[in-house]
């Protein structure tokens, strides 16, 4: 095979690859955004995993977004809309801005800090303590006769 038909045909496979990638089929687009926002009931969890059975909030919020899907409306157009009825409340991850931000850089910059501390830590316990001390003389043998003498004395 020649390396222009082998170039054509990888080319043929991205471009299919990439189409496939990128057809999502309506349930799954209010799948992934039931995964992106929270329910407004209260509880606490995102929108596809309310824990309520016959949840109100949860039926109007999937209703409205499978109008916004029937309208022919993108993922982002859809959150957007959401964002505007209930607030950034809505969103399960903040949007990287303003104040929002530091919920994205608070965690990384813990983990340095927390890091360096603990590298510091280690650094200072694995120093010597005794460092400029002169280790012992040797034993004086006059001293050390001596006590052999007194440990013979008790049977040592």
């Amino acid at each position: 095979m020649s390396s222009k038909k082998l170039l054509g045909a990888l080319i043929v496979c991205l471009v299919l690859s990439n189409a496939a990638v990128g057809a999502r089929s309506p349930k799954q687009i209010e799948k992934d955004i039931g995964n992106k926002v929270y329910c407004m009931c209260g509880c606490v969890t995102t929108l596809n995993h309310c824990p309520h059975e016959n949840c109100p909030v949860k039926s109007e919020m999937h209703k409205i977004i499978r109008t916004d899907l029937a309208e022919g409306k993108g993922e982002p157009a859809i959150l957007h809309a959401l964002v505007a009825r209930y607030g950034l409340k809505v969103l399960a991850s903040p949007p990287a801005e303003g104040f929002n931000l530091t919920a994205w850089i608070l965690p990384g910059a813990g983990l340095l800090i927390g890091l360096f501390l603990a590298i510091t830590v280690v650094r200072r316990w694995h120093t010597p303590a005794l460092q400029g001390v002169t280790p012992a003389s040797p034993v004086d043998e006059r001293v050390r006769a001596a006590v052999e003498e007194e440990m013979k004395k008790f049977g040592g």
